[in-house]
């Protein structure tokens, strides 16, 4: 085991030579320099990987019931550090605090990063780390630091990197050999990876979870670093998990989750071939004795929408038709708090029908070796996979260019009654019932779960009223224009 206690930060920015390497590791180091890179991770789940709870029930668990055999499969992400400095080891996961880890071994660290080397594999963490004291970054010609060697690595440079370096660690391979979280192979697929002629793409995943703007990267009185164009990277990194137990920096993670889940997901009509705006993409149609059709899209979605852990998540459709009297004639997906969508016992939101039109219900099922439900990865021997498709191809006459999912509603006789309906799709980032598991083998506070959030994203949440039907964009048709 290699580990030196980190040094008191004094002249971080300080006098040469080059700070110690332990140092360097130590995340409160580099916010000597970079306060506002440092205030933005401190609130993230980078941050926030090795002290969440879900986290360390799930590797408790996984520890105990596979007789320790986990050993650092779960730490080599969520505590890199602690396992490439020796501080967890297979012999000693299955009993490490989390409470005790230094900072510099405790989640996903700035030093971690920036002093990527190589990646050897792109699943459970392929990053080879130097453990020197050059960080790298995105930046061409990077200004001479007190504290640290800095070079250019276009591994980290956010239009011209390949993904890879996020894609080691977003993408997991369990001990039983399932492709269980699948990111970065399905950025792989979609247009977003790939050159376009307006040279607008490649989008990589730091495009989209760490937004750049032109300022400076280095703040500190005495240092003289310019303004980069597009150089700041925002370091909180957001998707749309959040703390569950307080944690710095809670009201800014919430807004960043909201700014990239808004623009993520849509209900909107195909659009049409002679350009112009699509009608909406609520209709109520007299087919089959009367049904509602709700067509869903990931217009800006770089992967599949959920993605990651994407059997943990709940993502669907509530859809409510009202009388004018604004009483409830139809309802699907109308889940309460509390409840994961699965319990409503909605034949839509089972997903188990024929056909996207039988399904408003998005994430991953998964099943053990004798074909029962598995709520933890080291169980899971089968996937079924049910969830939003990105775009994957620009060309319209190209199979795949329409990605969205529709689906149908049939309701019958209340058909003409209905004058106005409200349709969103509404997310989760963790299931109840996997966290009530956790909470009846005692390896999870029961407070946790009132911390859930259920998310909606503001491009998908719609209305459709019966007043302007076939209106405007929509003329012709028995959709809504939007």
């Amino acid at each position: 085991m290699r580990w030196m206690p980190a040094l008191v930060v004094l002249a971080a920015c300080g006098e040469s030579p080059k700070l110690p390497v332990a140092q360097l590791e130590d995340p409160t180091t580099c916010m000597e320099c970079h306060p506002a890179h440092y205030q933005q991770w401190s609130g993230s789940m980078h941050a926030y990987a090795s002290d969440d709870p879900v986290f360390l029930a799930m590797n408790k668990r996984g520890q105990r019931e596979t007789g320790g055999q986990l050993g650092t499969f779960c730490v080599q992400c969520h505590a890199p550090m602690a396992v490439a400095l020796g501080v967890v080891t297979d012999a000693n996961a299955a009993s490490f605090d989390p409470t005790a880890l230094p900072a510099g071994a405790r989640g996903i660290t700035c030093y971690f990063c920036h002093d990527v080397d190589s990646v050897k594999a792109d699943h459970d963490n392929g990053l080879v780390l130097a453990l020197d004291d050059t960080m790298r970054g995105g930046v061409k010609s990077p200004i001479d630091s007190p504290a640290h060697h800095a070079t250019y690595d276009s591994q980290m440079a956010s239009r011209t990197n390949n993904s890879t370096m996020c894609g080691s660690c977003h993408d997991v391979v369990t001990p039983k050999g399932v492709a269980l979280e699948r990111t970065y192979t399905e950025w792989q697929a979609t247009i977003f990876a790939h050159d376009d002629p307006a040279n607008l793409l490649p989008l990589t995943c730091s495009g989209c979870h760490m937004i750049s703007s032109t300022g400076v990267i280095a703040d500190k009185p005495g240092l003289d670093v310019p303004s980069r164009d597009q150089g700041f990277h925002d370091h909180s990194l957001a998707a749309i998990d959040q703390a569950l137990t307080d944690f710095p920096e809670q009201p800014a993670q919430a807004m960043a989750v909201q700014s990239i889940l808004d623009p993520a997901l849509t209900i909107v009509g195909p659009r049409p071939v002679a350009g112009g705006a699509p009608p909406g993409g609520i209709c109520v149609e007299p087919l089959n004795g009367g049904q509602i059709r709700v067509r869903m899209d990931t217009i800006s979605t770089g992967h599949m929408f959920p993605s990651g852990a994407a059997q943990d998540r709940r993502t669907w459709l509530e859809v409510i038709a009202y009388a004018a009297d604004n009483s409830v004639l139809f309802s699907s997906g109308a889940v309460p708090d509390g409840m994961d969508p699965e319990d409503l016992h909605d034949p839509m939101l089972d997903c188990s029908g024929a056909g996207s039109n039988a399904c408003s219900g998005f994430w991953d099922r998964t099943f053990k070796d004798d074909g029962s439900p598995a709520h933890f990865f080291w169980d899971v021997a089968t996937v079924q996979s049910k969830l939003l498709k990105p775009p994957v191809t620009l060309d319209p006459n190209a199979a795949g260019y329409d990605h969205s999912t529709t689906a149908l509603f049939q309701v019958g006789a209340v058909y003409s009654q209905i004058d106005h309906i409200t349709a969103r799709i509404r997310t989760r980032p963790l299931a109840y019932a996997v966290l009530d598991d956790l909470v009846m083998s005692g390896d999870l506070d029961p407070g946790v779960a009132s911390r859930l959030k259920t998310l909606d994203s503001a491009g998908a949440t719609r209305t459709w009223t019966k007043a302007t039907a076939g209106t405007g964009p929509a003329i012709n048709t028995f959709c809504n224009p939007f």
